[in-house]
């Protein structure tokens, strides 16, 4: 979070797009540099600047309710062990006190206000700025290393240097004795990653606190050391103002900083960010949460699918989801063969939902995989069900044959089948993440009369059905085409 000094000294940075429209989560996610998101005891938390945070049953809609004291700027929480370890910055950043900062710690049991064990320890600093050093200390943000145990506190703003800092992970309290390095400039927001073999810098650029006219962008930098150098795809170091593009402004919102990740499952991860300003919201700074790609070793912004109509190809060959229905011909068929070529060119007009539906039955139909044909029996129709509980960072969706009610559906004997109409049963709600290949999982809500987590993959060619989730096998990955 930046002062008004450096809102007008940035340098303003032109960025792309990326592909599908990013949306915000929906409820009242208004929020400023928000933290990490945690889960505690079934719910999830995210805390922001000045206090407080939001609270989401679903991980898709947010609302007001996260207790966080202490006030000031840019907080991230982590859990170690049963507790979960709180750091904020409190002054600098322009928060009344200049570039004078202070990094700050505590402890909690949980996340939940309501519950008897709700209770922060007192607060203790790790790191401080004073008067004009070549530092701001605030906007930290927290690393446990997953390979020894260590905990590292990154912060920062554009003005001086972003520092690294180690913590004891048992006191939260800074390592006795520890210096802080110097490990990148032109950024601020920091947060620390580990992933096979690297860490990585993820740092936000542009400015910020301008509403629809802000420029935050997110970048990255990668080191095989926790301390550095990071180094981005060109091999530019971030001490020098290096740093690859993980995402910028798109679709109606702009202004992305505030970087967390959060690993759902084996192929799954999520990014957590907030948005400077949602154009749809009176501009309004929300919460943002997208898939979280990774290319070449690099992390990238996915995107939650768009509403639309798709064919629902299957990784493992690259057939498409159809129903089990007779197939109906076109005309023109049998007549590629010694073809006189000055016949009048004709278009022939596309099979159409009118042409089929009447040989369709009109009970359950079961559902095979196919090659492609374009035909109607081939095309869905994926709505978001907004009434509907959803899931972390996407809503539950509905599966329809385009231009009918006919639903895609989980049976009690785990397969999968369409039935006549759309009811918002449980079964007929749809999970769909996009995976950190790009490929996709599609999991039904529930399964009848089961506690089962199952995804639909492709047991066969021509075969799906309801399994274990294998992010290792391409018979459970899909792909959403528009054609």
């Amino acid at each position: 979070m930046k002062s008004s000094f450096k809102i007008v000294n940035a340098i303003v940075l032109l960025v792309l797009c990326f592909t599908l429209t990013a949306t915000a989560q929906v409820g009242r996610p208004f929020i400023h540099d928000p933290s990490t998101i945690m889960e505690c005891e079934g719910s999830y938390y995210t805390f922001g600047t000045r206090g407080g945070g939001l609270i989401s049953r679903d991980g898709y809609r947010w609302d007001s309710g996260g207790v966080r004291p202490g006030g000031g700027a840019a907080p991230d929480v982590i859990k170690i062990a049963d507790r979960y370890l709180v750091v904020y910055g409190s002054t600098g950043g322009g928060l009344g006190g200049g570039h004078d900062g202070k990094i700050n710690t505590m402890w909690n049991k949980t996340l939940d206000p309501k519950s008897p064990d709700f209770k922060y320890s007192e607060a203790i600093v790790v790191a401080s700025s004073a008067n004009m050093e070549d530092n701001d200390a605030i906007d930290p943000g927290l690393l446990l290393d997953p390979n020894d145990g260590r905990l590292w506190l990154s912060y920062g703003t554009y003005f001086g240097f972003i520092r690294l800092i180690e913590l004891d992970p048992k006191t939260g309290k800074r390592m006795e004795g520890n210096k802080a390095i110097d490990i990148a400039i032109d950024c601020e927001a920091t947060d620390l990653e580990y992933r096979d073999g690297w860490y990585y810098l993820l740092g936000t650029h542009g400015t910020c606190c301008d509403g629809a006219n802000s420029t935050y962008n997110i970048v990255v930098g990668r080191s095989r050391k926790v301390t550095g150098p990071y180094l981005d795809n060109m091999g530019r170091d971030m001490i020098k103002g290096g740093g690859k593009m993980v995402v910028a402004a798109g679709g109606r919102v702009n202004g992305p900083g505030h970087f967390g990740r959060s690993v759902l499952a084996d192929g799954v991860e999520k990014m957590s960010c907030h948005y400077e300003a949602d154009l749809d919201q009176s501009g309004r700074s929300v919460l943002g949460i997208r898939p979280l790609l990774w290319k070449n070793g690099w992390p990238l912004a996915g995107d939650n699918l768009k509403e639309g109509t798709y064919e629902i190809e299957s990784e493992r060959r690259g057939y498409a989801l159809e129903l089990v229905v007779d197939f109906v011909r076109m005309p023109g068929g049998m007549r590629g063969f010694n073809r006189n070529n000055d016949e009048p060119i004709k278009s022939i007009p596309s099979q159409e939902l009118g042409d089929v539906i009447k040989t369709w039955p009109t009970g359950n139909i079961d559902v095979r995989i196919g090659d492609y044909m374009f035909r109607p029996h081939q095309k869905w129709t994926i709505t978001a069900v907004q009434d509907a509980a959803g899931f972390f960072g996407t809503p539950s969706y509905k599966i329809v044959i385009a231009g009918t009610d006919r639903a895609l559906a989980a049976t009690a004997n785990a397969e999968v089948i369409t039935v006549p109409a759309f009811t918002g049963a449980p079964e007929q709600l749809w999970r769909i993440d996009q995976l950190t290949d790009g490929t996709y999982r599609i999991m039904p809500k529930l399964i009848p009369n089961s506690n089962k987590k199952l995804a639909l993959v492709s047991i066969g060619d021509s075969s799906p059905t309801l399994a274990e989730f294998d992010m290792g096998s391409d018979n459970s990955k899909w792909n959403f085409k528009a054609h």
